[in-house]
């Protein structure tokens, strides 16, 4: 695809506008890529006009095509397709659309849009393709999934399919996001036997989701199973254990890490591998938010296997280093799946407008956030950006931008984000339908688990790209 046919696709997007039927014609290039990415670019506008021009390319031939028509339906649909993607999820050739269909189920029902009289038979669908499916990205996604369905009739269902599925499957990654699930939704229909058994599995991710289920119980008789998982080889778990212990103790999550715990043994710093990495010289940049038009050359997006669905582009890819008061760690940016975000990132970057910022919040074993220029997260850049949904998930080490909330319904405002960001410390998948991930961390991620709210991102500075 040209680079000038994609900074028009993102404009498109980013202006929330068909242009007057220039998607639609770009849907319909002979060029996949093109295609594919104008597919996605109408599922990001949100507009009801884009549903019959998505849906009919349900059955194209070219799989990337399919997979962003599906995705884009997720985002903007109101259900009534919901039968065909159904079929999709699990009998599709490609893991791409197969991924996608189940995001899109998920989102269907996080959003109440399935008929009742289709509830169930998406609920089928999703615990199939958690059992049966050949990918384990696909099967990981339809765990994930089965969250927006835990006040279902079929809740019963769902969660036997999960336990086994924790039980089980061979990848550890399913496993893990199995548990989460039953975790964030099911925790009081699991059985107590079962959620102890987990409290010793020797993936960590599973110990760190039975031990949130058990704070979830609100029986203060679980306390007897954690506490010898304060003594956890892992950071992670200790600081999630201590959490638990204290909720079911009648108190409350920690909201703001200040100081750590003497019980909680943080990770020893590790050989930075790119240290020996100088620094590129910051370039000039104009204020403002980013145009499409100034964006510079972009990894092409074509998935095709559910793994592409979920991951970067092959290519090269900008890399950061955060000079922290605990050390440095390091992130690559995805400007494939978040052009503007990213480019946003970098000029910031450039503008030196993160030296210095302050990590304003850091929930233990769940985010740390910062990207303000001073210490009441006010002001930001001076203007907002257009979210960039994607189907990557917000699995441990994730870079998103954070948004503001809706002050009478908590829920965060789309479109809302500008400097703020958030790096996950384990996975957070319910964020996935909001927020807009951008990168990852690479390197370094023991340095989060030292930070505390009085330390500080010394600088930000772009090293050498990497290329994935």
């Amino acid at each position: 695809m040209p680079p000038s046919t994609l900074r028009q696709i993102i404009g498109c997007e980013a202006k929330r506008s068909l242009c007057d039927g220039r998607l639609a014609t770009l849907l319909a290039s002979t060029d996949e890529a093109t295609a594919a990415r104008a597919a996605l670019a109408i599922g990001r506008t949100e507009l009801p006009a884009g549903i019959p021009l998505l849906a009919a390319h349900l059955k194209d031939r070219r799989a990337p095509v399919r997979a962003f028509s599906v995705y884009g339906l997720g985002l903007i649909g109101r259900g009534s397709d919901v039968a065909r993607l159904d079929h999709l999820a699990v009998a599709d050739s490609s893991g791409a659309v197969r991924v996608a269909a189940l995001d899109a189920l998920g989102r269907y029902e996080a959003a109440k849009r399935l008929p009742a009289a289709a509830e169930r038979g998406a609920e089928r669908a999703v615990v199939e393709a958690l059992a049966r499916d050949r990918s384990a990205v696909v099967r990981g996604r339809a765990a994930i999934a089965l969250f927006a369905f835990a006040n279902d009739a079929q809740a019963p269902v769902a969660t036997a399919a999960l336990m086994t599925a924790v039980r089980r499957d061979r990848a550890q990654s399913v496993r893990e996001r199995a548990m989460w699930t039953l975790y964030r939704g099911y925790a009081k229909r699991t059985p107590r036997a079962f959620l102890r058994a987990m409290l010793h599995d020797r993936n960590t991710v599973v110990r760190i989701e039975a031990v949130r289920a058990y704070g979830a119980l609100g029986d203060k008789r679980a306390v007897v199973d954690l506490k010898p998982l304060l003594n956890d080889p892992s950071w992670r778990v200790q600081e999630q254990t201590a959490e638990s212990i204290k909720v079911l103790g009648g108190g409350a999550f920690t909201a703001h890490w200040k100081t750590i715990p003497p019980s909680v043994h943080v990770p020893s710093p590790r050989r930075d591998p790119y240290a020996r990495l100088a620094a590129l010289p910051r370039m000039p940049v104009a204020p403002g938010a980013p145009q499409p038009g100034e964006l510079g050359a972009i990894p092409e997006l074509l998935p095709r296997t559910a793994r592409e669905m979920v991951n970067p582009a092959h290519g090269p890819h900008p890399r950061l280093r955060f000079v922290t008061t605990k050390g440095d760690f390091y992130v690559v940016l995805y400007p494939e799946w978040a052009p503007l975000t990213v480019a946003n990132f970098l000029n910031l970057t450039n503008r030196g407008f993160f030296d210095n910022n302050r990590w304003f919040r850091i929930v233990p074993d769940f985010v740390v956030q910062t990207g303000e220029q001073d210490d009441i997260k006010q002001p930001g850049p001076g203007y907002t950006l257009v979210a960039e949904e994607n189907p990557l998930e917000q699995d441990a080490g994730i870079i998103s931008m954070g948004l503001n909330y809706d002050d009478k319904t908590q829920t965060p405002i789309r479109d809302s984000a500008g400097s703020e960001y958030y790096i996950t410390l384990s996975p957070q998948y319910h964020l996935d339908n909001g927020f807009t991930v951008f990168g990852k961390v690479v390197s370094g991620g023991d340095v989060l688990g030292r930070l505390v709210e009085s330390d500080r991102v010394i600088r930000v500075e772009r090293i050498p790209d990497a290329n994935l």
